[in-house]
């Protein structure tokens, strides 16, 4: 597994990635899965992530980059027509 794009969230990150990686293998593929299990540990990494990258102005950026796609993300997530 990979380091987090911010050192001080890779133990965070190593737990969620070896819950998730264990969930969706062993429960998951095999369509027991009722819940992800591993979202408490996600919500962690992701707040400390978002944490990392406002202190390093990153979250601006992103949401700049965010704000000048919209339309290719409206275009590209919408639904698949039915044949």
């Amino acid at each position: 597994m990979s380091a987090s794009l911010a050192p001080e969230c890779s133990e965070v990150k190593e737990r969620y990635d070896s819950c998730f990686l264990k969930w969706y293998s062993e429960k998951f593929i095999r369509g027991a899965a009722k819940t992800d299990e591993c979202e408490p540990l996600f919500r962690q990494y992701k707040e400390c992530l978002g944490k990392a990258l406002k202190e390093r102005g990153i979250d601006t950026m992103l949401d700049e980059a965010r704000a000048d796609n919209k339309e290719n993300d409206l275009e590209y997530m919408k639904p698949s027509p039915k044949a």
